[in-house]
């Protein structure tokens, strides 16, 4: 087996594609749709965001200190597209596609009502990194669509929810479980 040596670059793939709510009051909330992004921490609940300062969208999230995770499913796909490649400050992207803004129950910046997971984020530290500021911030609160719960269990069921992942420029329908975490280790049963 050969391998190819390639310049360093962002092949650290596939990643989730979500759609940032932003904003304090309806004339300046906007949607940007992003892939760079993660979870950072486990307690406190940390994730963060990369945005260029050029985007419409930057000085919203500088200025308020607050946004929404909306995870995207296959439905959402055209939307989370069309938000990642249209700007802000030109259309007003929620009417544009369809989505409906609600109430966050800590934040002031929406959520998206079709998301079927909103994660509500306080930014705690604005990092200057090169191309893309990283906004690093703490869950306060996580909304999820009823709609995807086990009524046995309580947990919710991801794979039902019909996320998307973006890979590459491309995006994608998350596939069939192959496994489970700890699976690898687990004992048979006999």
């Amino acid at each position: 087996m050969a391998k190819i040596l390639w310049k360093p670059g962002t092949m650290l793939y596939p990643l989730p594609a979500i759609m940032v709510s932003c904003g304090h009051n309806p004339d300046e909330y906007n949607i940007i749709t992003i892939a760079w992004t993660g979870t950072v921490n486990t307690n406190p609940p940390m994730v963060y965001i990369s945005v260029r300062p050029s985007r419409h969208s930057y000085n919203i999230l500088k200025n308020t200190g607050d946004f929404v995770i909306n995870l995207t499913t296959k439905e959402l796909a055209f939307a989370t597209d069309w938000n990642g490649v249209k700007s802000g400050k030109d259309y007003d992207k929620a009417k544009e596609t369809s989505l409906t803004y609600g109430k966050s129950s800590i934040v002031k910046s929406p959520i998206i009502m079709e998301s079927p997971v909103n994660i509500e984020c306080k930014i705690t530290q604005i990092i200057p990194l090169g191309t893309h500021d990283m906004f690093l911030a703490e869950v306060v609160a996580v909304q999820a669509d009823d709609k995807f719960l086990n009524p046995e269990t309580g947990v919710f069921d991801m794979q039902k929810a019909g996320l998307i992942a973006y890979s590459h420029g491309k995006y994608y329908e998350l596939g069939k479980l192959i496994g489970h975490f700890g699976y690898s280790v687990k004992k048979q049963k006999k």
